[in-house]
């Protein structure tokens, strides 16, 4: 048996998306260069990311992804998730905003093995956010700033 490349495509999500559709219809294939293009990503405009499938499939293979092209395969879908509301949407660009202030995930972009000199500056940031807070909070108790007391209710 030999193979023949069906298609190929510049992004190696398009192509595993069209090999498991001619999957689902019976049309053996495989996605070559799909390590060497992952590793460098680069490479897959320069390389392209092939479909390859038997000889004996080339014409139903190649039919059927011309099909989808053409969008005989499209759906309306009408179980879409509905438009989320302005305040949903203010509330999660909020949420993000103060995440990344806040520090996010900085911990990823850490070095595997800290010098002693990065253990430091983490030790000092972290004892300048907990001075801020304690300073904060021995303020608040000196000027004699309290809650305010709840409202009183009359009982029937």
């Amino acid at each position: 048996m030999s193979l023949v490349e069906i298609a190929r495509f510049t992004d190696v999500y398009e192509a595993d998306l069209a090999a498991a559709f001619l999957e689902s219809h019976g049309i053996p294939v495989s996605v070559t260069e799909r390590h060497q293009t992952t590793i460098d990503p680069l490479m897959q405009r320069a390389l392209g990311i092939r479909i390859m499938g038997a000889a004996s499939n080339f014409e139903a293979a190649r039919d059927l992804l011309a099909r989808v092209r053409a969008g005989e395969f499209a759906t309306t879908d009408d179980d879409d998730l509905p438009h989320r509301d302005a305040g949903a949407r203010t509330a999660g660009t909020l949420m993000a905003v103060l995440m990344a202030a806040a520090g996010g995930f900085w911990g990823t972009s850490l070095p595997r093995r800290l010098r002693p000199v990065h253990g430091i500056g983490i030790g000092l940031i972290l004892l300048t956010v907990v001075s801020c807070v304690a300073a904060g909070w021995w303020l608040v108790s000196r000027s004699g700033l309290s809650a305010p007391e709840p409202p009183e209710y009359s009982h029937w």
